[in-house]
C-alpha cells in the first residue's frame, strides 16, 4: 500500500487535528493486542497522574466534551477500572483508578512506552519536546 499524498494544510486546527487522528490510529495499533484504545490508556494514565478527581475536572484537564468522557468512561467502568463515589452535590462524580484500572495501566504501559520510544527516535529528541511543548502551550492558550 503506498503513502497517501500528504500536503501542508493551511488551517491550524486542521493540521492538529490529522497529526491527532494519525497519532491516534499509531497508538491504537500499538495497544490493540491488550485490547485497549489509546482513548481509554489517556484516561488511564490522567487518573493515575490526578489520584482522585472530579468528572467535570478530568473534563478539563484533558479539554474532552462532558458526552464523549462519560461514554469512554461507562465502558472502563464496566470492566471494572474506574472506581466513583458521588460528591456533595448529586451530580458531581469523583473519579480514581480501581485496583483493576491500575493494574490494567501497569499491563498497558510497556506498550505505551515502546511507541512514545520509537515516536521520539523518529523525530528527534529537539523536535519531540518542541513538538510537546508546543501541544501544550496551543491547548493551554486555546482554553484560557
Amino acid at each position: 500500500m503506498s503513502k497517501p499524498a500528504m500536503f501542508a494544510l493551511p488551517c491550524l486546527c486542521a493540521s492538529f487535528r490529522r497529526a491527532s487522528r494519525a497519532l491516534t490510529q499509531h497508538y491504537d495499533a500499538a495497544l490493540r493486542p491488550l485490547g485497549l484504545r489509546a482513548t481509554q490508556f489517556t484516561l488511564l494514565q490522567a487518573l493515575s497522574l490526578a489520584g482522585e478527581v472530579s468528572q467535570g475536572k478530568l473534563g478539563e484537564i484533558l479539554a474532552i466534551d462532558s458526552t464523549t468522557l462519560t461514554r469512554t468512561l461507562a465502558i472502563m467502568g464496566r470492566r471494572g477500572w474506574i472506581a466513583s463515589r458521588s460528591g456533595q452535590d448529586r451530580r458531581e462524580r469523583w473519579l480514581r483508578l480501581s485496583e483493576a484500572g491500575r493494574a490494567e495501566y501497569k499491563r498497558a504501559l510497556p506498550h505505551w512506552e515502546k511507541v512514545q520510544r520509537e515516536l521520539r527516535a523518529r523525530l528527534g529528541n529537539k523536535q519531540w519536546n518542541k513538538l510537546l511543548n508546543l501541544t501544550n502551550e496551543v491547548t493551554t492558550e486555546v482554553t484560557a
